[in-house]
């Protein structure tokens, strides 16, 4: 796999990037006390995305006090559809991340010098196909969604309006993939502070002073996540060694491209289709009319901020297994895992279960309609509560994947999570057409599936070792 192995000893640029990385962003993550380096790698990581999830969460705020419950709910109801066409390429940006993570534990300059420019342009591509998906497939998709009619136009022009913003998104989320690879969740977190303030202001001013609705929220977002891809694309011009990267050097990599897909193909497509089964319990929420479906909405945006601080986690496992299973210290992966499942259930525990308990002054900030939050309290008491399945669910699927395993625990989470809730919307939920009997479908759904990935990795573990040592 490796075509030239060139060691910090002999190269004398590789030696001096890791260096410099050591002294200001780099986290050693093949020797030395686990613990506390997950800890300091996993806390910039958890900030970062909730500074991400306050883009959406701003819009939300913002539309629903200023604009109306309509407004809310129109934004609320593209979350899942805008999920599911970007996570094909969030799921390559985890397969940079891998990649690039072995050469650097490996030591290969060459070869991670070209990952991070592959890397890069796949994004800018990325980002242009992203445009024309949005802007041509909103009103069918949101349509199939069964969105109501007295939003779907607020819908589909959020939507259209936000997807023109996606060749920053993919830029910056390709970059902080590459950055976290080597160790380094400081610099985004400092570069997604600087973009949220701006959006939030940008929000108010848009929709306040402007009164452009969802298309003054939509645009703020844009100008934000262009600040962010910028400020992304000037640390790793300034980087030296592995990170450097040289605009007249961006190409395809062949073998590059094929090894981020080779992982992150297969993580994409699982977010593809979770977000398949995701669409079909808006839509099952969509029936229940605009009033539910904006309770939902505030609920699903308090949860995603449980969500991105345990997938900080499983982002954590991915980068410290993928380096380890690089350098071939085989021995700190087992505690990696470990130690990353008992982060992610004190997280999942403590975030989930505190969001519950504080549902209705939380809620109240995205509306002041005490129907909204009650329909929001009831979505919190199932889902927000058993929160931490899904992050030890994830941690699984972050120590498989980060010693090449991307398939297997792909096809385990589509079938003990995606198929299952898929199979309950047009069974269980049939019969029993409340809103508890959706929103139970997902910790029985997490509980399957965790099960199903002890014993895989019980069974891969002992054969990836084995093979490599």
């Amino acid at each position: 796999m490796f075509k030239r192995k060139i060691t910090c000893y002999n190269n004398e640029e590789f030696r001096k990037g890791m260096n410099e990385l050591r002294r200001s962003y780099e986290i050693d993550m093949c020797h030395g006390p686990l613990f506390s380096r997950l800890i300091v790698f996993a806390i910039p990581l958890i900030l970062s995305g909730i500074l991400q999830l306050l883009f959406n969460a701003a819009d939300i705020i913002v539309v629903g006090r200023f604009t109306g419950s309509h407004a809310l709910a129109a934004v609320g109801s593209t979350s899942s559809l805008i999920n599911l066409l970007v996570n094909l390429f969030i799921g390559v940006s985890v397969g940079a991340n891998v990649l690039l993570g072995r050469y650097y534990g490996a030591q290969d300059y060459k070869n991670a010098s070209e990952t991070v420019h592959t890397a890069m342009v796949t994004a800018i591509v990325g980002g242009v196909i992203m445009i024309i998906a949005g802007v041509l497939l909103a009103r069918p998709l949101l349509e199939m969604m069964g969105t109501p009619q007295d939003v779907l136009s607020l819908s589909v022009l959020y939507m259209r309006i936000y997807f023109i913003g996606m060749p920053a998104f993919m830029v910056y989320n390709f970059g902080a993939a590459l950055l976290r690879a080597l160790g380094d969740t400081k610099r985004p977190l400092y570069f997604l502070t600087v973009a949220g303030v701006v959006n939030v202001i940008f929000n108010l001013f848009f929709v306040i002073v402007l009164h452009m609705g969802v298309a003054g929220v939509a645009l703020a977002t844009i100008i934000a996540q262009a600040i962010s891809a910028g400020l992304i694309l000037l640390s790793l011009e300034k980087s030296e060694g592995v990170l450097h990267l040289r605009l007249k050097e961006l190409s395809f990599h062949k073998d590059k491209l094929f090894g981020m897909l080779r992982v992150g193909l297969p993580a994409g497509l699982q977010g593809v289709i979770f977000n398949i089964s995701n669409v079909l319990i808006q839509s099952s929420i969509n029936s229940f009319g605009s009033v539910v479906m904006a309770g939902n909405t505030a609920a699903s945006n308090i949860e995603g901020f449980v969500y991105t601080s345990m997938n900080a986690v499983y982002q954590t496992s991915l980068s410290f297994t993928s380096q380890n299973y690089g350098a071939k210290q085989y021995h700190r992966i087992d505690k990696i895992l470990l130690q990353c499942l008992g982060i992610v259930t004190f997280v999942g525990l403590f975030m989930g279960i505190g969001a519950f308990l504080l549902g209705h002054p939380l809620l109240s900030i995205y509306s002041s309609s005490e129907e909204v939050i009650q329909y929001g309290i009831a979505r919190l008491s199932v889902v927000s509560a058993s929160y931490f399945l899904c992050g030890i669910m994830d941690v699984f699927v972050g120590s498989l994947r980060g010693i090449g395993y991307s398939i297997m625990p792909m096809l385990v989470s589509l079938a003990g999570a995606c198929l299952f809730r898929i199979i309950w919307i047009f069974t269980i939920f049939q019969v029993e057409h409340t809103q508890f009997s959706l929103y139970v479908s997902y910790p029985i759904s997490w509980m399957l599936t965790i099960s199903a990935h002890l014993i895989c990795y019980l069974l891969v573990r002992k054969k990836a070792f084995a093979k490599k040592g």
